[in-house]
């Protein structure tokens, strides 16, 4: 029970996008259409999750040989390294997902909420399977709050938005609107 209210924490109250203000770069740049979106997600999920399984092994190692200080090194290497298997992965196997995501794909390697996970995880103490149940909930949040952007984003496209509105201005503010949503799930977990 209590790693699902640390997952629900994270995806809902703790959001890495709409609350920690982590991975905005990707957020705002891959959220026009609801498919490179979804990519995204899925891509940055997959590379939050394994990174924080073998960071929580590499800071063990680290603190035994008391070499805490090589811990953002050392976790930046290992998430530079997942990231390119990543990228390897989705240009074998979808090139049309590859083209979409551009340069963003590789720019997760310095998404700070990549190695803001992995670090938070240390940092609050979590066990294994909490440090499992916060990887997978940030990387869900990221997903839910992409993918709802991107929707936002499609439906607005049909909208008569004003001329000074158009474009970023009316995309932050609706990233600004999310944040004040998903805050009112502070009270209910």
């Amino acid at each position: 029970m209590k790693l699902i209210l640390l997952f629900l924490y994270i995806v809902l109250v703790n959001n890495v996008i709409t609350s920690q203000f982590l991975g905005i770069c990707p957020f705002l740049g891959v959220s026009k259409k609801t498919d490179t979106a979804i990519g995204m997600g899925v891509a940055v999920t997959f590379v939050i999750a394994l990174a924080s399984i073998i960071t929580y092994f590499i800071q063990i190692i680290l603190d035994s040989y008391q070499l805490g200080y090589l811990q953002t090194i050392a976790f930046i290497l290992v998430i530079a390294s997942i990231v390119q298997f990543v990228e390897m992965v989705i240009k074998k196997t979808s090139p049309s997902l590859y083209q979409a995501l551009g340069v963003f794909l590789p720019l997760i390697t310095t998404n700070c909420a990549v190695l803001g996970v992995a670090i938070s995880n240390i940092d609050n103490g979590y066990n294994f399977a909490e440090s499992l149940a916060c990887s997978f909930g940030t990387s869900f949040g990221f997903l839910i709050s992409i993918v709802i952007l991107a929707g936002i984003r499609e439906k607005s496209e049909h909208n008569n938005i004003p001329k000074p509105f158009q474009g970023t201005p009316i995309v932050l503010v609706s990233a600004g609107l999310m944040a004040i949503a998903f805050t009112g799930f502070t009270g209910v977990i």
